[in-house]
């Protein structure tokens, strides 16, 4: 029966994730250059709009059909939003929230996922490629990772755990970040030119909105209001916050001055790798788990000089190695005491490693898959539109060659008068 204590809750927990899309606008638009700043904010926004639409037309469908069937992706008995009522829907998925709700709630999930892409791959994203890519990728990636493992997939059924979305959002949308930005390639004057936020205020914006936003993207995952999702809550409150402490310590240790930009990175890092586990663990393992990747991840973003790739906003350093990190590190903390559904529990809880190998399995096949299909269909969409804009367009700035707009006037001609 519908409970309406956890109707409640989940309304506004859709409502808190779908704010955190707007919050990584702001989080990423602040980082980029004054003339990409729009472009940033656009590809963002624009997600909110194409995604919620596959999403009921097909991806739903895809990922919670035949839920449970310990397979690879499920069926179209959702698609064009068939049987999505305002009742409990199938009894396989035991809610007490109506179906429909379940449906919205995971849409937000579906919206920012490919958007966390976004910071990869700024300042050169063709804005048309980039609507087409991630309009595949949503049905053709993150439906089947979303069954195999919130679907009740076949990574569900071998054991690996994923409260909130680790392996589902960060790992899966970090590793396809890596592939497209190989494919576009770097940035002109990178890494030998200085390319500095020009708004850090919006970026701290835009940390306190998502921060504000992962209470509903975790403890929402409860599914209802109840004890896991206060646990939940708490768990992102401390990883948070242990992940900016551990960011900033790194940066004092190596640099000799804290840094605003490392305080937001370090705090979102912290958010990234206790999704998985938010729901599962408890103590004082949340600070743990966000202590380790506030110092992994910073380590972690300087491999692109090392390695030479460009990811612009740190998504590969912060959202594939912070979601890493938190899965494997689930498998040290899991704790049935805190989740009847953890039934194998952590290495520290004395589990033995069954769990721990399991989230090694997880995080490497979401990587390996994500990746290779990313990579495959930005290759495509090279191929026939071009994956990124051309030099003069990089050079003006995306604001202007995509979209005929700028940020900021100052009192200058305007982008419309410029177009007469």
């Amino acid at each position: 029966m519908i409970d309406t204590g956890d109707t409640a809750w989940m309304l506004i927990s859709t409502g808190l994730v779908l704010f955190m899309t707007p919050g990584l606008a702001f989080f990423y638009g602040g980082m980029v250059r004054a003339k990409n700043v729009l472009g940033m904010l656009m590809q963002n926004f624009f997600a909110m709009g194409l995604m919620a639409i596959l999403w009921v037309a097909i991806a739903f469908s895809l990922a919670f059909g035949n839920f449970g069937d310990g397979g690879l992706i499920g069926n179209l008995d959702f698609a064009w939003m068939h049987n999505i009522t305002s009742d409990t829907g199938p009894e396989a998925f035991a809610l007490t929230i109506p179906f429909v709700l379940f449906c919205a709630y995971q849409m937000t999930f579906a919206v920012i996922t490919p958007a966390l892409i976004t910071g990869a791959t700024a300042d050169r994203f063709k804005f048309k490629a980039y609507a087409v890519f991630i309009a595949v990728w949503l049905i053709i990636v993150y439906a089947p990772v979303a069954h195999w493992v919130f679907g009740g997939g076949w990574l569900a059924h071998l054991g690996a755990l994923d409260f909130a979305g680790g392996a589902v959002v960060h790992i899966n949308a970090g590793a396809a970040a890596l592939a497209v930005i190989l494919v576009l390639g770097k940035r002109h004057g990178w890494p030998r030119e200085g390319m500095h936020p020009h708004s850090l205020p919006f970026t701290l914006l835009g940390t306190g909105i998502l921060w504000f936003g992962w209470f509903g993207f975790n403890a929402g995952s409860a599914l209802g209001s109840n004890g896991v999702a206060a646990q939940a809550l708490m768990n992102t409150f401390l990883a948070a916050s242990a992940g900016m402490i551990g960011w900033l310590l790194v940066e004092q240790i190596k640099e000799g001055k804290p840094t605003t930009l490392g305080a937001a990175s370090g705090a979102v890092a912290g958010l990234v790798a206790i999704t998985p586990c938010a729901g599962f663990v408890g103590g004082m393992a949340p600070i743990v788990i966000g202590l380790a990747a506030g110092v992994l991840c910073v380590l972690a973003i300087h491999l692109k000089f090392r390695f030479g790739y460009d990811d612009s906003l740190d998504v590969v350093g912060v959202h594939l190695v912070g979601g890493i990190i938190g899965g494997l590190l689930l498998g040290f903390f899991a704790d049935s005491k805190v989740n009847k559904l953890v039934t194998h529990e952590g290495v520290f809880l004395g589990g033995g490693f069954s769990l721990l190998w399991f989230q090694f399995v997880a995080c490497a096949v979401t990587f390996v898959f994500s990746f290779v299909v990313s990579f495959v269909l930005a290759k495509v969409i090279d191929r026939f539109i071009g994956l990124r804009v051309s030099e003069e367009d990089e050079a003006e700035g995306l604001d202007f060659s995509q979209h005929a707009e700028t940020a900021y006037s100052f009192g200058s001609t305007g982008s419309m008068d410029r177009l007469h």
